[in-house]
């Protein structure tokens, strides 16, 4: 048989190592396999899989006091036992041997402390019986021992575990040795060595109590024979006796019997009674019941002619027309005292037809005679009103321009300039916006006939008004006539073109400031007045009034202005345009339109006095253009469109046209020397058009220049071809006086800049050809001879060149004797013809130094050719000219 784990020392002292630190003593440890069962089976043993584990029971000492514990060891990854549970042995409340495991070696142990009762408690199985009992011997010892009490034992005898016990107590054998050091031996018992389980579990006191008691019974059961007879006699005995009882209660029988009939009658009779109430009271039952229904109907009818009642008393009300407001809706006056009943008259139909409307009123209703008739007749209350609102408002608004009309006060008049003042007519008009709202609630029909009349009336009394004012305003302004032809005629011509005309463009600019925020305001207050269906309006206000005005609405979104959009703007998400945003910039066209020709009317009469200030009136226009921008009206903003527009034609093609055919019908004249006149007098329009510039107006500009520049040089040329031989001598002055007069305004417009530069070009070519063709007059055979020597470098070398015909030494010779005999004569003589034909002093230092330059490069390059050529010639050196030159 092997050998149980329980007498393993190794096992042991792992055990006490896993639980070091513990203070615990380890008094059996064993080698067992857990597993879980089923809860509420524990017949049945459905193990999972078993997992090897060893229960180790520890005892701990404090004092007198012992504590006994469970610890439950498992294997880890290296093989050291680790300690996995521990119970407390003062808990565990039931052993219980699982019965369906055959060979009986499967137990559970049960803890009263566990959290969760729900889940069943592992089962440990042992290799064999003898492992088994073992164990649950020691368990029960240490109980008894140190709690003092026995758990519940199930599914084995604990007086079978006893006999077990004693019979299996293994005999150890140790050694000891004596004070000599000689070793004994001595047998003693495994429970003699274990202080906790020192006690058998019945005691020898307890086994003779037991004997004793079993002695006391004598059954003799070892005289069969006799035991019989006994049996039998007191067998007979006892029917003897039940007999003579039976035979003794015969008269109490029939007693109770009797007692039985009566009580039958009776119960029969009470039967037959409550069968009769039980009929009785089921036709009772039957009549409550018909008598509830028929309540509960006519408290159900009663309840439902009651909800009944309160509807179609709620439906009357509905229905009902109040007096006060039929009279105002028929008949009563649109006078400003009348308009709050006449607004609440309105609110009131509106709200009634709103009420006999499907959604808001039940569809039941909807088509009862009497709903129909009635919204029949507020339909035709509404149609009443809307007619008489709508012709009141037409006369209306006639009136009320015709009587600012037939007043002159209104309007300027001569030597005194009057701002338009519409504030009391809105006040007016105000009196009547609710009422506006409300007609547009009930017939959104009816506002455009009420538009058009507005804006037919309003849009006379705004002509009157711009008329009167733009008239009254060129009266006013009195300056004198600038010349208008600037690049032509003689230079007296243009006297007066430094007078001050800028009454002409503040004039212009006063117009503006006054009728363009005046325009704005009309069209933001039509629109809210007249109840489009547009985004919120912005502020009303020019920001062409003032600069601090104009910065902050740049930075608004320009389309997020008065709610009155480009005529051609279209709704970004669906790409089309809004129905009422259409019509309201039709109208708008209707009661703004004939205005413009008051605005041209000022331009032209600007044009005349001084073309020049279609400069600063573009930049004016452009500055309201750019600022409206922010929160004009669709059409105002047309019209700055226009304005600005008609000022850049006077100027482009009437003034820069003229201008430039002026500058043309300079090639027709015949031969012409020096400084064309048209090149300071486009210096002197240019100084004036820089100081009308104004805003935006740059771009206007610089077209201009373009134009005049272009035609300038082009003009030049052509006047120049006309005589070849003075052709470099006119270019190069007129180029030269083109930067002299230019030079300042050069540096601060690009522009002219560009067209400086491409003058100053022009000049060096001219310059070039205009020198060169002096120096080889003068200098005609010695150049001559030296573009030969260069023409025969590239095809021979220097050696040979003087054995060529025509550049022998000898012909050197004449060549420099003829040319350079009288240097300082020729020099003198090329001087004199540089003078001779030159209309502009000024222009002589410089040409005549570039005439040295040129004169000493070449004269230079041809004594390096003689000394490539000739080396043993001797040539006048390059210093020994320079000398020459210098001392000229």
């Amino acid at each position: 048989m092997a050998k149980s784990s329980a007498d393993d020392e190794e096992l042991r002292r792992a055990c006490e190592a896993g639980i070091e630190g513990t203070k615990q003593s380890i008094v059996m440890s064993i080698r067992v396999a857990k597993s879980r069962g089923v809860w509420g089976k524990s017949g049945k043993l459905g193990r999972q899989m078993a997992k090897p584990r060893v229960l180790a029971l520890s005892v701990k000492s404090k004092g007198q006091r012992k504590k006994a514990f469970l610890r439950v060891m498992k294997y880890s990854s290296g093989g050291v036992l680790e300690p996995a549970k521990m119970y407390k042995l003062k808990h565990l409340s039931k052993v219980e041997v699982i019965t369906n495991d055959p060979s009986g070696c499967t137990f559970t142990l049960g803890f009263d402390n566990l959290r969760s009762q729900s889940v069943a408690p592992p089962q440990w199985t042992m290799r064999n019986t003898d492992d088994r009992n073992r164990l649950l011997v020691c368990i029960l010892n240490i109980c008894k021992d140190v709690l003092g009490r026995l758990p519940k034992v199930v599914g084995i005898d604990i007086v079978e575990m006893a006999l077990w016990a004693k019979d299996n107590t293994p005999v150890v054998t140790t050694q000891r040795s004596t004070e000599d050091g000689e070793p004994v031996t001595e047998t003693v018992t495994e429970s003699d060595l274990k202080v906790t389980v020192e006690k058998e579990l019945v005691s020898q006191a307890e086994e003779e109590d037991m004997e004793a008691l079993l002695g006391t019974y004598v059954m003799g059961i070892g005289e069969a024979e006799a035991f019989s007879e006994r049996l039998k006699r007191e067998l007979q005995a006892l029917e003897a006796a039940n007999v003579h009882a039976i035979l003794e209660s015969e008269p109490l029988v029939d007693e109770v019997l009797n007692g039985l009939e009566a009580a039958t009658n009776i119960v029969d009779d009470m039967d037959e009674w409550l069968g009769i109430f039980n009929i009785k009271l089921r036709h009772m039952r039957e009549d409550i019941e018909s008598i509830e229904t028929r309540n509960n109907k006519l408290e159900m009818q009663s309840v439902n002619n009651k909800a009944l009642i309160e509807e179609l008393d709620k439906v009357i009300e509905r229905l009902r027309v109040p007096s006060e407001y039929a009279a105002s809706l028929t008949g009563g006056s649109f006078d400003e005292a009348d308009m709050l009943q006449n607004i609440e008259a309105c609110e009131w139909l509106a709200k009634a037809l709103r009420g006999l409307e499907v959604p808001n009123l039940d569809p039941i209703y909807a088509n009862m005679r009497a709903v129909r008739e009635k919204r029949a007749e507020l339909e035709k209350l509404k149609a009443t009103f809307v007619r008489r609102a709508s012709e009141f408002l037409r006369n209306y608004f006639a009136s009320l321009v015709d009587f600012m009309i037939s007043d002159k006060s209104y309007f300027s008049q001569r030597g005194q300039l009057k701002r338009p003042d519409h504030a009391d007519l809105r006040y007016k008009c105000r009196t009547y916006a609710r009422l506006l709202q409300h007609l547009k609630g009930l017939d959104k029909n009816c506002l455009g006939p009420l538009r058009k009349a507005y804006c037919s009336s309003l849009n006379l009394l705004l002509r009157r008004e711009a008329r009167e004012f733009a008239n009254e305003l060129r009266a006013s302004t009195k300056v004198s006539r600038n010349p208008t032809v600037w690049l032509e005629g003689s230079t007296g011509s243009s006297q007066n073109a430094n007078t001050d005309t800028s009454a002409v463009s503040d004039a212009y600019a006063k117009m503006l400031t006054i009728f363009i925020p005046l325009l704005v305001d009309e069209s933001s207050f039509f629109a809210h007045f007249m109840c489009f269906e547009v985004p919120a309006l912005a502020p009303p206000g020019g920001a062409g009034n003032d600069n601090k005005n104009q910065s902050n609405n740049d930075d608004g979104n320009d389309d997020d202005d008065l709610g009155i959009m480009d005529i051609d703007e279209t709704d970004k998400k669906t790409g089309k345009t809004s129905p009422d945003l259409t019509a309201l910039n039709e109208s708008l066209q209707d009661l703004l339109d004939g205005i413009q020709e008051d605005f041209y009317a000022v331009v032209d009469w600007a044009y005349k006095i001084d073309p020049l200030r279609c400069i600063s009136m573009h930049g004016i226009t452009e500055r309201y253009l750019s600022g409206q921008k922010a929160d004009a009206a669709g059409f105002v903003r047309l019209l700055l469109g226009d304005l600005e527009s008609r000022v850049s034609m006077q100027f482009s093609r009437v003034f820069v046209d003229e201008a430039c055919h002026q500058i043309e019908r300079n090639e027709r004249n015949v031969r012409q020397m020096g400084v064309l006149p048209y090149i300071p007098r486009f210096a002197a329009l240019a100084t004036r058009m820089e100081q009308y510039i104004q805003g935006q107006s740059r771009d206007l500009v610089d077209q201009a220049y373009t134009k005049f520049v272009s035609i300038m040089f082009v003009t030049l040329e052509k006047i120049a071809q006309q005589d070849p031989k003075y052709a470099d001598i006119l270019l190069l002055e007129n180029y030269a006086a083109f930067q002299n007069s230019l030079y300042d305004l050069a540096n601060v417009v690009p522009t002219l800049a560009k067209f400086y530069h491409q003058a100053s070009e022009a000049y060096e070519q001219a310059c070039t050809r205009h020198i060169s063709m002096i120096i080889y007059y003068q200098f005609e055979r010695l150049f001559q001879f030296a573009k030969k020597i260069e023409d025969f470098m590239y095809t021979i070398t220097p050696e040979e060149i003087p054995f060529q015909l025509g550049l022998s030494k000898m012909e050197l010779r004449k060549m420099l004797k003829s040319s350079l005999s009288g240097v300082d004569k020729s020099i003198a003589a090329m001087y004199k013809k540089l003078q001779k034909n030159l209309a502009s002093e000024e222009l002589l230092p410089s040409l005549w130094d570039k005439c040295k330059k040129e004169f000493l490069d070449k004269y230079e390059s041809f004594v390096q050719l003689v000394a490539k050529v000739y080396p043993s010639e001797n040539v006048p050196g390059v210093t020994e000219m320079r000398g020459l030159l210098a001392s000229m």
